[in-house]
């Protein structure tokens, strides 16, 4: 639900969904930098630190119920989707929660920018 108004209620799923991506890409960010293999994830820090910013401006966008909320989620969807992918690759827990929170999040988006 709204804040202080009820006009992004149409939107809440999405938001949530954002703001819990936002928050499981910069936790696995700071547990991937720790982990010895550390070089071969190089590629899926970056990708988790775009996500975690992209799902904060989709977010912001939504909860001000901009004209561009639709493509901005579109590019989310696309970037969460990337995301889920390169933290597939990792077998550890928090790269797995985190995988399943992308794809929820794209999920959400994609819904959205249709």
């Amino acid at each position: 639900m709204g804040i202080v108004t009820n006009q992004t209620d149409k939107n809440q799923k999405c938001i949530d969904a954002c703001n819990r991506c936002a928050q499981a890409c910069d936790e696995c960010f700071m547990l991937c930098l720790n982990e010895q293999d550390v070089q071969a994830r190089v590629k899926c820090i970056g990708t988790l630190k775009a996500c975690a910013s992209i799902c904060t401006k989709a977010a912001c966008f939504m909860s001000s119920d901009s004209e561009f909320s639709k493509d901005i989620c579109k590019l989310c969807a696309t970037i969460c989707k990337k995301c889920a992918t390169e933290c597939g690759m990792f077998k550890d827990d928090h790269c797995k929660k985190c995988a399943a929170e992308c794809t929820s999040c794209a999920d959400e988006c994609s819904s959205m920018s249709m």
